[in-house]
């Protein structure tokens, strides 16, 4: 449940008190994640016991095959106080045993410039913990500080594994012991083609005790609820022991990287980041509450260098080091669709313009007869294209491009690309994407792929089929060939085919999806069973895109029956509620939440072009404000610090998916800026 508590006034630091976890539950229901610029990432849950097989401490993106691949699941950190052992991490079994000493000995948690900080009261001594991930490097460090009280014996035990993310628990391979240590320092070789794990004390009284022990039946409880494989047995070679006093703190750092890369204390690395984030945020630093500076931060753990594939990326960014963003965390890679409407929110809005630009000719690079990326599997160099707005949408980034830097270099090195485009898509290309010549819209459809954004597909079940001619698709559509116009006089060429070729579309669209009787747009026309009347939020692109493909006399209708029956506090509904279909919780095994996933619930991304649509007939600033106000309270609640993919559709509006999800945190940051009041 959503906390009350404001999003402090500097921004930096979001707290959650011993007050506001009322049992152990609260405990595994709220996450942290720690990014490190590179895809790879630290997470799990405020108690430290991993509820999903994506947590872990070290989760590094490794270069192809591999991509992300979760080498630590576990720390067991477990301290002894006069005499007597505390567990202070946490484990979960297929039997149901919660095993934690934390919940009694919990403070407060925070999220200080991003980093997850723990404060506890242990046996008349205080206790702060911190993780910590340097941008850029394949590395974790966790520190700890004893800041009162006598000292303290601090006994950590890594479980390690070698797994894939998108691989099964089954799947993982366990390390082969004896490692190599030498000097407390410890070396692992999973294989001979990925980088062996490192892992050593920061400390010169720090040891490692070999004790090899396996953990049979951890419960991973989020996924046991997804009707996913949820039980792994974890193996551990060990662990490193140490006395921890006030005046020394100690760090546990694990690693991929060089040993003379690991030499760095803990608190220079957690200085340097502080910095590298705090010229970020003081680029929204005059905002009152804080709310747009935290957004800003939380937009950094999307944007990556792509590890996996920074070889073939290295010369389509001209130069600059490559950039992508990743879709979501834990298990989403980069998606171009994504990508393209996230860059405004994530890159512009925050002032990143070089890495805007590395992201927009990289994927430029990408484009294959017509079509941009869908997306990039995990750990592979090569793309799948089964996407029909994903191109689209690459115009449209590229507009909002070119307006906020006036970078005229870029447009007239991807303009070829554009026209292209353009071309393949007039002639015809894969998936059945091809415009139709009588009336100017775009066709798109395929037997077994799902070309739209609400893609989802369980065996030969396709939940939400939009073959034919979807509305956004149209808006899109009609969106590129105005930029299009516009970008001629800035290249130096005639705009007169792009816009006889717009105006063709315009009316086309406004004859057909107009239905007159519903006060609203059809979802698709010419779709295998005829016109789709469903009331979905995707007809507001036609209002909310720079050139609407709508005639304004018909705004205000789609708006209000829209803000009516689709608007909620964090986002759009997917489907009308009075739909047969409609799924009000996002629940269940694959079928059943795949069943959910666009019949109903809640998107977070949708704010964005309700908002712009909304503004663009109301002109109302503050009530545009106030429909973000639930995403405040959103920020202390399932991935803290961060705004999740999706939510249920009825209230208390339960968070979903991805704990933290690109597009959701780019669109509420793109409006939150919009909505501000001038003066």
């Amino acid at each position: 449940m959503a906390m009350d508590k404001p999003v402090p006034n500097d921004a930096i630091i979001l707290t959650i008190s011993r007050d506001q976890l009322p049992d152990t539950g609260a405990f595994l229901s709220k996450e942290w994640l720690v990014t490190n610029g590179l895809g790879g990432y630290a997470s799990s849950t405020l108690l430290g016991a991993s509820t999903r097989r994506y947590h872990g401490l070290f989760v590094p993106d490794l270069p192809a095959p591999w991509g992300r691949t979760v080498l630590m699941p576990r720390l067991d950190e477990e301290v002894v106080a006069d005499g007597e052992s505390l567990l202070i991490s946490g484990v979960e079994y297929e039997d149901g045993r919660l095993v934690s000493d934390l919940p009694g000995l919990f403070i407060e948690f925070s999220r200080e410039w991003q980093t997850p900080v723990w404060r506890m009261a242990i046996r008349g001594r205080r206790l702060e913990k911190r993780v910590i991930m340097p941008s850029g490097h394949n590395s974790v460090y966790v520190e700890y500080r004893l800041l009162e009280g006598e000292p303290l014996q601090l006994r950590l035990r890594p479980f390690l594994t070698f797994r894939m993310l998108d691989a099964h628990i089954s799947e993982g391979e366990q390390p082969v012991f004896p490692p190599t240590v030498r000097d407390g320092r410890f070396e692992l070789w999973f294989c001979e083609d990925a980088p062996p794990l490192r892992m050593c004390i920061r400390s010169p009284n720090g040891h490692f005790m070999a004790d090899a022990v396996t953990s049979h039946g951890v419960c991973y409880r989020v996924d046991r609820d997804r009707g996913s494989e949820c039980i792994e047995n974890l193996s551990s070679p060990g662990y490193f022991t140490v006395e921890l006093t006030q005046d020394r703190p100690v760090s546990f750092v694990a690693s991929t990287e060089s040993w003379d890369q690991l030499e760095y204390e803990a608190q220079a690395i957690v200085e340097a980041e502080a910095q590298r984030l705090s010229l970020l945020a003081h680029i929204n630093e005059s905002e009152e509450d804080g709310m747009e500076r935290w957004l800003t931060l939380a937009a950094d753990q999307f944007i990556v260098v792509p590890a996996s594939r920074i070889e073939t990326h290295a010369p389509y960014a001209s130069g600059d080091e490559p950039h992508t963003i990743i879709a979501g965390y834990h298990w989403f890679t980069d998606w171009g669709r994504d990508t393209m409407i996230s860059l405004e929110g994530l890159a512009l809005c925050t002032g990143r313009y070089q890495e805007a630009r590395s992201i927009l000719r990289t994927f430029g690079r990408y484009v294959r007869d017509g079509l941009l990326p869908n997306l990039f599997p995990e750990g592979q160099r090569q793309a799948l294209y089964h996407t029909v707005d994903a191109t689209l949408w690459y115009f449209h980034a590229l507009d909002r491009y070119y307006k906020a830097t006036g970078d005229r270099e870029t447009l007239l090195a991807l303009h070829p690309v554009l026209i292209s485009v353009i071309d393949h898509h007039v002639k015809g290309t894969h998936f059945g994407i091809k415009v139709d010549q009588h009336d100017g819209l775009l066709h798109a459809g395929a037997d077994g792929y799902q070309l739209t954004w609400m893609d989802a597909k369980v065996g030969d079940w396709v939940v939400t089929p939009r073959r034919g001619k979807p509305v956004e698709i149209q808006a899109l559509w009609y969106n590129a060939l105005c930029c299009m116009a516009d970008w001629g006089p800035v290249v130096g060429e005639s705009s007169e085919r792009w816009t006889a070729m717009a105006s063709h579309a315009a009316q086309s669209f406004n004859r057909r999806f107009w239905d007159p009787k519903l006060g609203y747009l059809l979802d698709v026309v010419d779709g295998e069973l005829g016109d789709d009347n469903n009331l979905r939020p995707n007809q507001i692109l036609a209002i909310s895109l720079p050139h609407p493909i709508l005639e304004n006399t018909k705004w205000r209708p789609v708006i209000d029956v829209v803000a009516d029956r689709l608007l909620t506090p964090l986002g759009l509904r997917t489907l009308d509620p009075a739909h047969r279909d409609y799924k009000r919780t996002y629940f269940g095994d694959l079928r059943a939440r795949d069943a959910a996933y666009h019949q109903g619930t809640v998107w977070a991304w949708l704010i964005g072009p309700f908002i712009d649509a909304w503004l663009k007939v109301h002109e109302d600033l503050p009530m545009g404000r106030r429909m973000l106000e639930g995403f405040r309270a959103h920020l202390l609640d399932g991935g803290i610090g961060t705004i999740s993919e999706i939510f249920d559709a009825e209230p208390p509006y339960y968070s979903r998916g991805c704990i933290a999800q690109a597009w959701s945190v780019a669109e509420v940051l793109r409006v939150w800026q919009k909505t501000k009041e001038s003066g």
